[in-house]
């Protein structure tokens, strides 16, 4: 397949070089990458640094691959011989098997079954790059089928450039558009023309650019403009009269106002091409200049102290005095900042000569501003200026410029707002940037993301849902998913709170009943979700039945059976009752036990809804006749879901039904070995190995008569641990765990059971204070793990020595030759 699309290219068995040179703009439609090579292109360029998505077509057998950098690459440059910063996302790795992304070269995710592998025809994909957070999807419209994240825990936030490369084999590339990450980034995407294309005469043109629809909003609209001028300058000797605002001026440099208090300067001996010139680097951070009014624009820059403008100057200045033949006579020199100390938002597209820790002075003392902002039951909370609310914010320019009361008043007044968030979006909007710790998960993010979507304010909706991605829990899902589902411009956020909640569903249904809140088409992509993983099809049904009526404590779908012996449907679900029959087809019924089935054939359920009726009775039949699954089959009830757990039940101390068993048998494929020796899995202690500290000794299941882990000192106090890695891409909600004695009298008294995903962050899954169960040498003892904890899947585990042993010569020895955890493992 591939060579037939080779042949469609004419100069296909030419280098890229030489396929980049063809005439026309065949190159532009269509991109063939040589084996070890990479294309690079102006276009290919995020607008903003650290900030973009690329949407293509890729067709190849395996590894579409593209690479994030600061800089521009070479034709023969390749990822793996890079030095430099990069992001490199591998679509189709190892042979066509695996997901990979590497940061600066080094693995960081390595995924199987992701469904991102490409194809012998041409496939739409999309990846974004979003201040370390890297998005993947299929299809051709970004967000829209999102497949795959991950979160860089120490960003690069200066990736712009996008390389298209290769591995051993030719890979094409078309219909590439390179896409800011914008406010209205959900409407922009959804009018890219990704129409197919099979001949290379087709002029339809594939690189998009999309930067030009929308205009920018920044401090440049404000130059030369009365809009809530409060200094003005008369220049040359016509007197002209030319609007700024001092706020801006005053972080910009050292202006008589400061001392004076006057609202006029006054410059006679100032021109106005040259005052212009000299606001225009200000407001917009370069300007264009005859060279004939270069010195007098250094002058007024020293008098002001714009000193990175009077340097501009004397640098330009000394360079034409070197060489007169870098500067045409009558043409104009382009001056540009270049030490900007505000950091690139949207809203200040340029690089601008501003001191921001003057800003954020401005705002802390209130000088130079014309707004004192209240809030009903708050006061007065800060004093600001118009100028620079309405330079982040369209909404609030609209307010002061719309002829009404706020217009021509000095003071506002916000109801109904809180309090806290607003103050830390006023200091946004001095600073560029969300205070540390000024705003937690849970009690000021959402209510001040909810701030930035209604006034418009962008940026800090970004920053928002990044801290919010950053802090995301199976906890806060629910509360944040309410609230972005009405914000367009959260999509990100939003999918991810979804896939969240998908892979978490057991926890985020039987935690806390916060996921009742949900809105019915919230509710309805969660049960779609392609990565909705539960421990069986009884919790989505439980699940559906308790968002329909609206319960106020979780219950099994036994009760609510029961309570439809005793009322009727309207009085149980109420007005949530449609969504009955829109929800069940979720429920995949036939991968349930035919003894659950056919309690469910008897319930008041089957008889009220024909549709439950109907759902049950075709699961029966499946399971009855033993069916076996066409291979096409296009019924996903009759499908297992792609990450559902395989349950490992505990049966008796020191069965071979957990998961360490599991693991020694290569999960199901051959006769036990130990798993360490087979490097299944990894065990570690709190004390260096040694002859009676061995990590392969504990899961052997054969009995020693010693074997401990030795006391550590950690985060200041005495403890001891076996430790249990069950494998990369391995996870368990561990519902019970077994543990065995060693041969001496070392019994432990108080420990705990805690699973992790990172090995920093712990989760106490069973706490254990004066337990005295083990009581012999060489004892078995099994404990079940209960509540919500029980339902989050986890990669290590470990038992924990919380206090002293009964052994007053080796009081912290964690003594146990054995253990073994159960659940559910995917």
């Amino acid at each position: 397949m591939l060579s037939s699309f080779v042949a469609t290219q004419s100069s296909s068995d030419l280098p890229l070089s030489a396929s980049l040179k063809m005439g026309g703009e065949e190159h532009k439609r269509f991109l063939t990458v040589a084996p070890f090579e990479c294309a690079w292109r102006e276009e290919l360029r995020f607008r903003e640094a650290g900030r973009g998505c690329v949407a293509f077509e890729a067709f190849a057998h395996n590894d579409v691959t593209l690479v994030f950098r600061e800089q521009v690459g070479s034709q023969n440059y390749h990822y793996k011989m890079d030095n430099s910063p990069n992001y490199t996302v591998i679509l189709g790795s190892h042979r066509n098997r695996r997901l990979k992304i590497e940061v600066d070269g080094k693995t960081v995710v390595d995924a199987a079954g992701v469904g991102l592998c490409c194809s012998s025809a041409f496939q739409s994909y999309w990846v974004s790059v979003y201040d370390g957070l890297i998005s993947i999807g299929k299809g051709r419209h970004p967000f829209q089928n999102l497949v795959f994240q991950w979160l860089d825990s120490k960003p690069n936030c200066n990736v712009q450039y996008v390389g298209l490369s290769s591995w051993d084999k030719h890979v094409g590339y078309r219909n590439i558009n390179v896409l800011p990450l914008t406010q209205h980034h959900h409407s922009l995407w959804s009018q890219i023309d990704f129409r197919e294309c099979e001949e290379m005469g087709d002029s339809d043109e594939a690189w998009v650019d999309l930067a030009d629809e929308h205009a920018e909003w920044g401090l440049a609209n404000f130059l030369e403009n009365w809009d809530f001028s409060d200094v003005y300058f008369v220049a040359g000797d016509n007197n002209k009269a030319v609007p700024a605002h001092k706020v801006i001026l005053g972080a910009s440099g050292d202006f008589p106002f400061t001392y004076t208090g006057e609202n006029i300067i006054r410059l006679p001996s100032t021109t106005y091409p040259v005052l212009r010139a000299f606001l225009e680097y200000i407001y917009v951070g370069r300007t264009k200049i005859l060279e004939s009014q270069l010195s007098p624009l250094g002058e007024l820059s020293l008098r002001f102290q714009v000193s990175s403008l009077a340097k501009k100057c004397d640098e330009i200045i000394g360079r034409f005095k070197t060489n007169k033949k870098l500067f045409d006579s009558g043409t104009k020199v382009e001056i540009t900042s270049s030490g900007s100390q505000v950091r690139q938002h949207a809203i200040l597209p340029h690089e601008l000569p501003i001191d921001v820790e003057k800003l954020k002075q401005f705002f802390v003392t209130g000088e130079h501003s014309d707004l004192n902002i209240y809030i009903e039951g708050h006061g007065l909370i800060a004093r600001s200026h118009k100028v620079i609310l309405s330079l982040w914010s369209v909404p609030f320019a609209k307010m002061f410029t719309n002829g009404m009361i706020e217009s021509n008043s000095s003071n506002v007044t916000f109801r109904d707002v809180p309090a806290e968030a607003f103050a830390v979006m006023l200091q946004f909007m001095y600073s560029g940037e969300i205070e540390a710790d000024s705003v937690e998960i849970g009690s000021s993010i959402i209510p001040l993301l909810l701030l930035a979507d209604q006034f418009g304010i962008t940026p800090l909706q970004r920053e928002c849902c990044r801290c919010i991605l950053e802090c995301l829990t199976e906890d806060s899902v629910c509360p944040i998913l309410q609230a972005v589902s009405s914000i367009a411009s959260c999509k990100l956020l939003e999918e991810t709170c979804k896939r969240s909640f998908a892979m978490h569903f057991d926890y985020c249904t039987t935690a806390s009943t916060e996921f009742l809140l949900l809105d019915g088409e919230t509710f309805k992509d969660i049960l779609q979700h392609a990565d909705l993983t539960v421990t069986s099809e009884e919790k989505v049904l439980d699940a559906i039945l308790l968002w329909c009526m609206q319960a106020s404590e979780i219950c099994g779908w036994v009760a609510i059976d029961d309570l439809l012996g005793s009322s009727t449907t309207e009085q149980v679900f109420k007005d949530r009752l449609s969504f009955i029959d829109i929800f069940l087809p979720s429920v995949r019924f036939p991968l349930m036990p035919l003894q659950l089935l056919q309690k469910l054939k008897q319930s008041n359920l089957c008889n009220i809804f024909p549709i439950f009726d109907q759902l049950v009775t075709e699961a029966i039949q499946f399971a009855g006749i033993g069916m076996v699954m066409p291979v096409n089959n296009h019924n996903v009830r009759l499908h297992h879901r792609r990450s559902s757990f395989k349950e490992l039940q505990y049966i008796c101390d020191g069965d071979n039904n957990g998961v360490i068993y599991y693991a020694g048998t290569s999960y199901g494929k051959h006769q036990w070995v130990n798993p360490v020796l087979s490097k299944k899995i990894d065990v570690t202690a709190s004390s260096p190995t040694s002859r009676y500290t061995d990590a392969k000794a504990l899961v052997s299941r054969t009995y020693q008569a010693t074997l401990y882990a030795g006391p550590r000192i950690q985060d200041g106090h005495i403890c001891a641990w076996w430790m249990i890695d069950i494998g990369e891409g391995h996870q368990l909600m561990c519902n019970y765990y077994t543990l065995r004695q060693d041969g001496s009298n070392t019994y432990p008294r108080s420990w705990a059971l805690q699973g992790s995903m990172n090995m920093e962050n712990w989760t106490t899954l069973r706490v254990h204070d004066n337990d005295q169960k083990i009581c012999r040498p060489g004892q078995f003892a099994s404990w079940a793990v209960q509540g919500p904890s029980a339902l989050l899947p986890f990669r290590f585990f470990r038992v924990i020595l919380t206090g002293p042993t009964v052994d007053d010569s080796s009081p912290w020895n964690l003594c146990i030759c054995f253990i073994e955890l159960y659940g559910y493992f995917h």
